[in-house]
């Protein structure tokens, strides 16, 4: 027996291997992020680079699934660096520990990447990674907006031209659409409308995030594996 080895009954050996030789780019390791990638390193991915340039903090804790009380403080890609390595330790982790801009975006690009997980909260970069993943022939899955939303049964997989209510996937179809980018962006998204709440910062609990994270992993899982 061994650490995958329930996950083998399902879906075989060779299988197996293949997502263990698959590399995976996530950006931002906030609610959505966190949990696509414990699921990611809980289904054998064998190499990750994590992109994260902040610390975990106390508003983190009813979200973010590598947030306690005793890692307050600590920047998240040290944390998950640990984490991963202690479910998994054979897996290969490199960290880049910074904000990510359309000036250095290349430098995620260093290696061969296979998927690219967005979870980032900038509509820049978000931009960006559909240009660079569309460039590089890399398979890329976008989480849209989770904020302010209550209701993680309203989550779907489907390409962006197909999202509804969400004001991130609109500022996104209209770029897709304005540079005529071909083939299908895919990305997970609510037609929940959201929540009007009186202030400029989102509300956010862990039961959207939490479901759009495992919506990405599965994304990534269910395409290797065919």
């Amino acid at each position: 027996m061994n650490r995958f080895s329930r996950l083998e009954l399902l879906i075989g050996k060779d299988n197996l291997n293949k997502i263990s030789n698959t590399t995976v780019l996530i950006i931002g390791l906030g609610g959505v992020g966190s949990f696509a990638l414990e699921s990611l390193v809980r289904n054998g991915i064998g190499k990750f680079i994590i992109v994260d340039n902040d610390i975990i903090n106390i508003t983190n804790l009813n979200r973010q699934i590598m947030s306690f009380q005793n890692n307050i403080g600590l920047l998240k890609t040290d944390v998950w660096e640990q984490r991963i390595l202690e479910i998994n330790p054979n897996c290969i982790v490199k960290k880049i520990t910074k904000f990510i801009t359309k000036e250095n975006i290349n430098e995620l690009f260093c290696q061969n990447i296979d998927y690219i997980v967005d979870a980032c909260d900038t509509i820049e970069i978000k931009k960006e990674l559909i240009r660079q993943s569309k460039k590089r022939n890399i398979k890329l899955i976008s989480s849209m907006g989770t904020g302010n939303k209550m209701d993680p049964s309203r989550l779907k997989i489907m390409d962006i031209k197909k999202t509804s209510y969400d004001p991130i996937a609109s500022i996104l179809r209209r770029m897709v659409r304005d540079e005529n980018i071909i083939g299908k962006v895919m990305v997970v998204c609510s037609d929940e409308q959201p929540i009007k709440c009186n202030t400029k910062t989102l509300g956010s609990n862990c039961l959207v995030p939490s479901v759009a994270g495992l919506l990405c992993a599965s994304f990534v899982i269910n395409d290797i594996v065919g």
